[in-house]
């Protein structure tokens, strides 16, 4: 019973990803500073300006402040996108480990036979059988199909070009067991269950038609049987049922040897085996036929298996001891989604405190204790979780469970527990129904998670053109003041030559003197 508990704990640690980040970001007046020291000292070097550098400060000092509140916003989106999916992941994950909890079939009362020779019984996914019921199941007789198998025939026999009709129906038999009549049966669109078969070469062989014959999909399957001596059977097999009696009349060459049923020939090679009925049985004193040997409508919630003739009695076994662990497993992951929600929230550290889906999240999570789950149940029976011993810690709004009050529930109105455990998708009934609910509602990309993480994808979008925008705002000015320092230093350079010579000629002056 670990199951929902270790797949959506795995959930919430593998979707969880940090995406902070913990270098401080440079300020406007740290890099206004620096560049100034760097301009000082170049000019005071008396060799001329490093223009590269001094530009490349200058551009990082003008757009410093914007690219540290750009990282930072970015930064605190990731983190909040991270968060989202980690909820909606724990979540998604929750209702799935329920849903596959409650159809694995251990939390349905299981049926127990007291005659396996007569009847099998198994649990139909999906519906519920009390532990309570009980039924008393006499069969009289087994539900049959028609069988008919040719004489021996070789297997490259050619038996004729033309048509086979088949025809589908309820058969007459006479006293000696013979087919006297067929009134042929009609399909759900209103057409009659007659088929056209052509056969021609090289399809005209034992293998060929039986290949003809399986490839109208009427129901009637064909098969070649070889014996010893390499000699074929034609044998053909339809359902179970009193309304699956079968004809096959043959025109053309040889085909009506072939011939099966009221319209058969003398000199047809095929005779039939078993004739087609169905099952007779009575429940619980009450007679009924079924056209099948697995029936699945006569006691709720269980499918019978007829084997044999004779009388069974179906009872249930109720799993109390793995619906006791049910209730805690669920109990136990529910908290742990819960604490999750709770920290994502946080009025103070939370990143996602300020998202109205996720403090949606919270608000279902804190009143699911309370939540009707079968809304049809009988008046003095428990209709909610709170009703079999589940209460809220009203510290911080987690589940409990009341062991006394759980032990009562489980011995006085253990059907009403069974049935929060049915599997129901959705609707109102069941924890099943309930968390599917929820799955859909937190993770709806128009009100929920899903519509969290699309809006913060866009802002994310959005602060992405911004630094692009920034960074061609910053090759623009680059390129601007790298042109007006190669300006300034042809002028300083032309200077410092003027200056050269002025000096040159002043000392001739001197040393003439």
């Amino acid at each position: 019973m670990a199951t929902i508990s270790s797949m959506s704990a795995s959930s919430a640690t593998t979707a969880t990803t940090t995406s902070t980040s913990t270098a401080k970001p440079a300020t406007a007046s740290s890099v206004n500073k620096s560049t100034a020291n760097d301009i000082l000292t170049s000019l005071g070097s008396g060799s001329g300006v490093d223009t590269d550098t001094l530009v490349s400060k200058l551009v990082d000092a003008q757009f410093a402040a914007k690219r540290a509140q750009i990282a930072a916003k970015t930064d605190k989106l990731t983190a909040q996108i991270s968060d989202a999916a980690t909820l909606k992941n724990f979540v998604s994950d929750f209702a799935k480990a329920v849903n596959t909890l409650v159809t694995g079939g251990t939390l349905a009362t299981q049926p127990n036979v007291s005659n396996a020779q007569v009847a099998g019984a198994t649990a139909i996914s999906g519906a519920s059988m009390s532990a309570s019921a009980s039924a008393t199941v006499k069969v009289d007789k087994l539900a049959t199909v028609q069988t008919v198998t040719s004489t021996k025939l070789s297997q490259t026999a050619q038996l004729g070009t033309g048509t086979l009709t088949l025809k589908i129906g309820t058969a007459t038999y006479d006293s000696g067991g013979k087919m006297t009549d067929l009134a042929v049966g009609k399909a759900d669109d209103g057409t009659a269950l007659s088929f056209d078969i052509a056969i021609a070469p090289p399809n005209d062989t034992p293998a060929g038609i039986a290949a003809a014959i399986n490839a109208k999909n009427t129901g009637v399957t064909a098969s070649v049987v070889t014996d010893a001596d390499g000699g074929a059977f034609l044998a053909l097999k339809g359902k179970s049922g009193t309304a699956q009696a079968f004809t096959l009349t043959g025109s053309g060459g040889s085909l009506d040897t072939l011939s099966v049923g009221k319209d058969a020939t003398a000199s047809s090679k095929m005779s039939v085996v078993g004739q087609s009925g169905n099952a007779k049985l009575s429940v619980d004193g009450v007679a009924v036929e079924r056209s099948s040997n697995e029936i699945s409508d006569l006691v709720p919630g269980v499918k019978l298996s007829l084997t044999g003739t004779g009388t069974m009695t179906l009872t249930g076994t109720r799993p109390d001891t793995a619906l006791n662990n049910a209730v805690k497993d669920f109990v136990e992951t529910f908290n742990q989604l819960l604490t999750e929600v709770k920290k994502q929230t946080d009025p103070a550290t939370g990143d996602l405190r300020a998202d109205p889906a996720a403090k949606q999240l919270l608000r279902n999570l804190q009143g699911f204790a309370s939540k009707t789950l079968l809304p049809n149940a009988k008046p003095g029976t428990p209709s909610s979780l709170a009703g079999i011993g589940i209460r809220t810690n009203k510290t911080d709004g987690s589940m409990e469970i009341d062991d006394t009050a759980l032990a009562k529930a489980m011995k006085d109105t253990p059907d009403a527990i069974q049935a929060m455990f049915n599997p129901n998708s959705f609707g109102a009934t069941g924890i099943n129904a309930a968390m599917q609910s929820l799955k859909l509602s937190s993770g709806s990309t128009l009100y929920g998670l899903g519509a969290t993480d699309l809006k913060l994808r866009k802002a994310q979008d959005d602060l992405t053109k911004q630094s692009a925008k920034i960074d061609e705002q910053a090759n623009k000015f680059s390129a601007r003041l790298t042109q007006q320092y190669a300006s300034m230093n042809s002028r300083v350079s032309a200077y410092k030559s003027t200056q050269s010579f002025m000096k040159q000629q002043i000392d001739g002056w001197y040393k003439s003197n």
